[in-house]
């Protein structure tokens, strides 16, 4: 038998009914969702910090300037 855990709570799946089962489903999905969009977050990134770190051999050479108050 297939068991789910909920809320640190054990269910057995051919026990809950078919809407809960929906239920679940519909969160299975956005869960994987949620995942590929934080493994396409992680890949914008890092292809933003390359671009920032080819840029700045790119610029002109000045001094640091400190941060207005």
């Amino acid at each position: 038998m297939t068991t789910i855990s909920i809320d640190n709570i054990d269910y057995e799946l051919d026990q809950l009914s078919d809407e809960a089962k929906a239920q679940i489903g519909s969160i299975q999905v956005v869960d994987q969702k949620i995942a590929d969009l934080n493994t396409q977050l992680a890949i914008m990134n890092t292809a933003r910090n390359a671009y920032a770190q080819a840029l700045q051999p790119l610029l002109p050479k000045k001094k640091a300037t400190k941060p207005k108050a």
